[in-house]
């Protein structure tokens, strides 16, 4: 017989924050500074411990918004995984959405619990066009995400999402320049064909005069050229071929 596996426990809130204070470490805390993560409102828990104890509680969508809503670091990277993402509203997404204010929540949330809504692929064009750090990061994580986790869906939203990559090319700010590369790559590693889309737009930016598109087609470029990612996404192209006989 399969081993029964025990049930989420019934912790509210206050519990929860209990215990990530009770799991606080001084020294932790003052790590993530070096990370570029503010400490203002960090207890100090390692993601190991966050990420355990959302499997303890599992997934509680009712907590989700008190616990956004601490306001402490911890507390809000918890959410990612005890909310319910078939229960986010495009409404909530977006509330979440604005009051980031570091990566770490930020691709948190779209790498556990947004890309996992069906409200997912509104919010890449929606928060493509915003004008916060953050926020248009949350963009390119989320479809950077979804390149990663979503199976089931085609070629062709993938391809708009490259469209997006290059109209945010030349945005310079940091967390927004990594994010549109990393959901180039992402992309480029899905199968031949977006492969081939992405080499190409990688090439195009690469050969930029301006210097944050070309940075970042030369990082994506690097990647995408690696032979482990060509076998990759050859034998994906295989795998196609063979599917459609």
């Amino acid at each position: 017989m399969p081993a029964k596996t025990s049930p989420p426990d019934e912790i509210d809130a206050a519990q929860a924050l209990g215990l990530l204070k009770a799991g606080a470490s001084p020294a932790y805390r003052a790590g993530l500074a070096r990370y570029g993560i503010p400490d203002t409102h960090a207890l100090g828990v390692p993601m190991r411990d966050i990420q355990a104890l959302g499997k303890r509680i599992g997934r509680r969508h009712a907590l989700a918004q008190p616990l956004w809503d601490s306001g402490i670091y911890e507390a809000r990277l918890l959410v990612a995984f005890i909310a319910d993402p078939a229960q986010l509203t495009p409404t909530q997404m977006d509330r979440w959405c604005r009051q980031f204010d570091n990566w770490a929540v930020c691709d948190t949330l779209c790498l556990h619990l947004f890309d996992r809504s069906p409200h997912a692929w509104t919010r890449v064009g929606a928060w493509a066009r915003k004008r916060d750090e953050f926020q248009k990061r949350a963009a390119f994580a989320l479809l950077a995400g979804l390149a990663v986790h979503d199976k089931r869906t085609g070629d062709a939203p993938f391809l708009d999402g490259l469209a997006l990559v290059e109209a945010a090319a030349d945005d310079a700010r940091n967390f927004v320049s990594k994010g549109v590369s990393w959901a180039l790559r992402a992309i480029g590693h899905r199968n031949a064909a977006l492969h081939a889309a992405a080499l190409a737009l990688a090439t195009r930016l690469a050969a930029s005069v301006e210097a944050t598109r070309r940075w970042i087609g030369k990082d994506a470029l690097r990647d995408l050229n690696r032979p482990l990612i060509r076998a990759k996404v050859a034998k994906s192209g295989k795998g196609r071929a063979r599917k459609a006989v």
